[in-house]
């Protein structure tokens, strides 16, 4: 059921290149892109509950996280937002596929139509550094989840979203991104806790300079001290 079906609200947003809008349909994208940050974040949650009754992806793209989300942590609801028509309409129709009652809006994050205190866990990946007003969105963040919810958080990092292949295939608002310990940081003042061993530096091969060939075809692994890629990490509405 789409709860908003109006077209995207005047919004400071980057569209995506139609590049970066086919990718998210494809296999590499879920399998090897959202299902690797899923459960890696499951296993970065403090005192994992066996249900999140009532569950929010903002940026849902597709909707490939619904079923996911669904089979991971058992909710009674599922609301996916994001500000694009056409990944709405995608979104309703994978819902459709897989039977799953998901409710969709076409809304900014900096500005969500739901109640505060009303959500049990909130999964942004990938989806943060597509946004200009970050704190904005992140005070939504706070506002909507209930005390003691969680932020699922999974983003590239500046060093990644910088690089030359990134900004020939995708687009972002290239000023707002940020290094990981800069997430973390914004995270935190805007009220959530994140505990050291919540986090995690995944540095996956499609995030390497040589996608991974190196490692793939000559055994040589990444060396220490890399500039980070990708970060993930569970944060606690406090």
């Amino acid at each position: 059921m789409r709860l908003d079906p109006s077209a995207a609200p005047d919004s400071l947003h980057v569209p995506e290149s139609a590049f970066g809008k086919w990718f998210l349909s494809t296999h590499t994208w879920t399998i090897h892109v959202l299902e690797r940050a899923l459960a890696e974040l499951e296993r970065l949650i403090p005192d994992r509950a066996h249900s999140y009754p009532v569950i929010v992806d903002v940026g849902c793209g597709c909707g490939h996280s619904f079923k996911l989300l669904k089979d991971r942590f058992a909710p009674t609801c599922i609301v996916g937002v994001d500000i694009d028509p056409e990944m709405i309409a995608a979104a309703e129709a994978e819902a459709a596929h897989n039977n799953l009652p998901v409710d969709l809006l076409c809304a900014d994050c900096a500005n969500l139509p739901l109640a505060s205190a009303s959500i049990d866990l909130l999964f942004c990946h990938q989806s943060f550094h597509h946004l200009v007003a970050q704190r904005e969105a992140l005070g939504e963040f706070h506002r909507i989840l209930k005390p003691g919810g969680l932020l699922l958080f999974a983003e590239s990092t500046r060093h990644y979203i910088h690089s030359w292949a990134i900004r020939l295939l995708f687009r972002h608002p290239m000023d707002v991104q940020r290094e990981a310990a800069e997430y973390i940081d914004m995270v935190r003042r805007a009220g959530f806790q994140i505990d050291d061993g919540a986090v995690s530096y995944p540095y996956l091969w499609w995030s390497r300079p040589d996608i991974g060939l190196q490692e793939r075809l000559l055994g040589i692994k990444p060396a220490k001290g890399h500039a980070e890629t990708l970060v993930n990490f569970v944060a606690v509405q406090i």
